[in-house]
């Protein structure tokens, strides 16, 4: 029976079906896998499953390797590093399709609780410190009809335009690195000019070297003194360092934050800012996404094992 690792603990529906086909070890703690751990498993195990953070960086794949492949549980991929793998031999897959309605719907969670101040009334109820009903009590951004940019229009990137634009009934502009004909949207050249244009943006593009900081001073400073931003992808696709100095000085109107550049560190000077909405990372973390992702990541555990090619290799 072939040996597979799962990096950290899946639903348990999701484990019992890897414990049914694979001799299966899963590590008992909820932190990623630093180098060692990534360059034994490599060693030791026939698959493997990564989550997120786990660190199969190019110097994993410098000693003895075992494994036939690597399934990731996640759409992103941006912590292993796929061409040292597949130089040494390895298949790399992902779970795209699973995370799309999931991570969309974080998306617009983060819109309404940053335009209306949520998370800010959330706090000042549970503080006790609510003086009752006035006509100019938190007056926040109205969302139906606004314009909404996104930067990178995948599949995620099209589920929240769909959303924002049936449901909200907002115009919708995007940048996108291929050109893309996508209905009641509006592609723009630059992100700055989807920035200048919008009234919330919301960031959906893959973590890659190219996307790094792609939110940065200049994407900031081309953004509405009321406009929202909002970050469901990857950390460091938004220079965290040049937000938080744009939310300080009033340069935007707030942010909605799903991920950071350092997770699990999140800045002092953003927890402290009220115009801001944070997350610890809730993209898709609803149960039966989770089943989803699993059973996907486990098709492509069993495609790897089987030497057949997977069903969504990256």
């Amino acid at each position: 029976m072939d040996r597979l690792l799962i990096s950290r603990a899946l639903p348990d529906s999701v484990m019992d079906a890897a414990r049914d086909r694979f001799d299966v070890t899963c590590r008992d703690t909820t932190q990623p896998m630093d180098l060692a751990e990534c360059r034994a498993a490599l060693a030791d195990y026939d698959v493997i499953l990564p989550t997120l953070g786990d660190a199969f960086t190019s110097e994993a794949f410098t000693g003895p390797i075992r494994a036939k492949g690597l399934a990731n549980f996640g759409v992103g991929y941006n912590h292993i590093a796929v061409d040292a793998a597949r130089a040494a031999g390895l298949a790399v897959t992902n779970t795209p399709g699973a995370v799309t309605d999931a991570t969309a719907d974080i998306a617009l969670t983060l819109i309404l609780m940053t335009a209306r101040r949520a998370g800010e009334g959330e706090r000042l109820v549970r503080a006790g410190e609510w003086q009752g009903w006035h006509p100019i009590q938190m007056l926040g951004m109205h969302v139906s009809g606004k314009t909404l940019g996104v930067i990178g229009m995948g599949r995620i990137g099209q589920a929240i335009a769909h959303r924002c634009h049936h449901g909200f009934g907002m115009e919708v502009v995007f940048h996108n690195r291929s050109t893309k004909d996508i209905a009641g949207a509006r592609q723009l050249p630059s992100v700055a000019e989807v920035c200048a244009a919008a009234d919330m943006v919301v960031v959906a593009v893959p973590a890659t070297p190219e996307t790094v900081h792609i939110i940065d001073a200049q994407a900031l400073a081309a953004m509405q003194p009321h406009a929202i931003l909002v970050n469901i992808a990857r950390g460091d696709v938004v220079d965290e360092t040049a937000l938080i100095a744009a939310l300080q000085a009033r340069q935007i109107g707030g942010a909605g934050l799903d991920v950071y550049e350092q997770e699990p560190h999140v800045p002092e000077a953003l927890r402290a800012l009220d115009t801001v909405t944070l997350l610890p990372h809730l993209g898709t973390a609803a149960l039966e996404v989770r089943e989803d992702m699993g059973r996907m990541a486990l098709a492509n555990v069993v495609a790897i094992a089987e030497r057949r090619e997977p069903p969504n290799p990256v």
